[in-house]
């Protein structure tokens, strides 16, 4: 076949239940995929297998597939899933277990070698290729489970298996991987979290998952089944395509792919064409992602109501401090009252308390409980959202790396005969951050501006990647795309964002895609587990910067 149809029917562990059976239902499918992992799933996996060792990999994954292992196999559809986790050879037994309950025969292959012996750490997993999934599928298997790959493998394993790519098609390989990252998260590429939600065709209420039809030169057209809801637009897939990436160098363990060259057009309704993308020997080197154990947490939230915010919230923070001490306490008042305002709830301000230590007792409810013996002992109209509560653990997320060769790369085949994978021969240079793409400088000519939201005129898709965040922001049109790139600099960003303005921030500009990317180092501190941040994932950040009133050109219309 000339094309290999591969949708993806989850993007975290916990996305919508139904929608294997969905996928599986709605319409052709070559191979359907599944992504459960991210950074902090890891450390909650990494945590159930310190409970029983026999765990470590998504058990709902297992629940879904009861429902419609049968279906999958009835009508020829591989799945392919990095569900396996910390754990890949027991849920492929388990998939079997399952299968043989079931009374179906399945081929179950499964991918291992990620987990790096790291007596310091709860987790420490190299982010594998796809040469192992490939290798599973050409002997045969139905299924296929893996533990850390990266995401986007899942797409190109069975891409290099139909079309019999080798390691050095690749444009090819940069091609499905730009597919594969694609449609990693699921229905975030068809409507999911996208800026302009209220101009889908359904409002946004229930976007389906999607679907890359990848072609033997690795171009793709990104689409979904008919009758499903949100859409596939140029600005849906430009929008996944700047979620949680940071050079336009995207490095991957079997290629790099250039952001840069990725083509988008509309290729009809509901379908986006991605071609040109160019693809460049990978680093020498694997990421590695490393989970440990940070310590203990407990969160207090005092509401503040009316006048002397600042004061009250000054006599709170005294009074905790030498209540437990000030190690490892921090306060953020968020300013959420309004004045005159003719209710309670509009008039206060709330300021969150975290404290973080290595002493659960002290984390625990001797904080919480010197939290709430203030209730009736400091400032007026004293209140928490809260009852006291224990400590909980949190998690500190760091990123490694690795030589290719150091990593033993294995495919188990549903025969149970054990190949292990080569690393690629060819490698590029030592991957640098590169330097950062200056705009020009000064303010662009304008000759007239209006006072208005940026988010008239551009859509954003912000995210994590450990203590990093990155901000893709892109014009709408052709006429914006000038203005945005000349105006929105490294220094204008910290105007509109200022708690970027103490980080390293570095910028570069996709004007094929008429956006530019900013990665903000470490405004999520130690990662996710750890972010004591309201936002801690950094998902709302393009929106924070889309709100912001600045001024626009006028002869750009919104």
């Amino acid at each position: 076949m000339t094309v290999l149809r591969v949708g993806n029917a989850s993007g975290f562990y916990g996305d919508r239940f139904a929608a294997w059976r969905e996928m599986l239902d709605g319409g052709e499918l070559d191979v359907l995929t599944g992504d459960y992992l991210a950074e902090l799933t890891m450390l909650i996996l990494g945590r159930d297998r310190l409970r029983d060792p026999s765990l470590g990999y998504a058990k709902t994954f297992l629940r879904q597939l009861e429902g419609c292992l049968g279906t999958a196999l009835d009508r020829g559809v591989t799945l392919v899933t990095n569900a396996g986790g910390l754990n890949p050879a027991g849920l492929a037994a388990a998939v079997g277990a399952l299968a043989d309950r079931l009374g179906l025969t399945v081929r179950v292959g499964y991918v291992e070698g990620d987990a790096l012996a790291r007596p310091d750490a709860l987790t420490a997993n190299a982010y594998l290729g796809a040469f192992g999934i490939a290798a599973c599928l050409d002997a045969g298997a139905d299924v296929v489970v893996t533990g850390r790959v990266t995401d986007a493998s899942l797409a190109v394993g069975p891409a290099i298996a139909r079309f019999g790519w080798t390691r050095d098609d690749l444009d090819a390989l940069a091609g499905a991987t730009v597919a594969g990252h694609l449609i990693e998260c699921g229905a975030q590429v068809t409507g999911g979290n996208y800026s302009f939600f209220t101009e889908l065709p359904d409002g946004g209420h229930r976007p389906g998952f999607p679907i890359a039809e990848i072609h033997r030169d690795g171009s793709s057209v990104l689409t979904k089944h008919p009758g499903t809801g949100g859409a596939v637009t140029v600005e849906t897939v430009t929008a996944q395509l700047l979620y949680e990436v940071d050079t336009p160098a995207y490095l991957g363990p079997d290629v790099v792919a250039r952001l840069d060259t990725v083509a988008l057009t509309q290729d009809g309704p509901d379908r986006v064409r991605v071609a040109g993308v160019r693809g460049t020997p990978p680093p020498p080197t694997l990421k590695v992602g490393v989970n440990n154990l940070g310590g203990f947490r407990n969160s207090m939230t005092f509401v503040l109501c009316g006048l002397d915010i600042p004061a009250k919230a000054a006599l709170v923070r005294g009074q905790l401090e030498e209540a437990v001490g000030t190690e490892g306490l921090e306060f953020t008042l968020a300013r959420t009252d309004h004045p005159d305002a003719a209710d309670t709830e509009a008039a206060s301000a709330l300021l969150h308390v975290h404290l973080r230590d290595g002493d659960k007792a002290r984390a625990g409810r001797a904080f919480s409980a010197a939290a709430v013996e203030l209730a009736l002992a400091s400032y007026p109209g004293c209140t928490l959202t809260t009852l006291p509560g224990d400590a909980t653990p949190y998690g500190v997320f760091t990123a490694d790396t690795v030589p290719q060769d150091a990593v033993a790369h294995l495919a188990v085949l549903p025969s149970g005969e054990r190949v292990p994978i080569p690393p690629p021969t060819v490698l590029s240079g030592l991957p640098g951050a590169p330097p950062q793409q200056e705009a020009p400088t000064g303010d662009p000519s304008v000759p007239a501006t209006r006072r208005g939201p940026l988010g008239e005129l551009v859509g954003a898709r912000s995210g994590d990647k450990g203590g990093d965040a990155n901000l893709g922001v892109w014009a709408r049109t052709d006429a914006t795309w000038p203005w945005l790139r000349d105006w929105l600099t490294v220094a204008r960003l910290a105007e509109l964002l200022p708690e970027t303005a103490a980080l390293t921030v570095e910028r570069y500009e996709l004007p094929s895609l008429r956006a530019v990317n900013f990665v903000i180092r470490g405004l999520l501190g130690q990662g996710v587990a750890a972010s004591t941040r309201f936002d801690p994932q950094a998902k709302a950040l393009g929106e924070l910067v889309r709100s912001r009133v600045v001024d626009l050109p006028t002869e750009v219309p919104a």
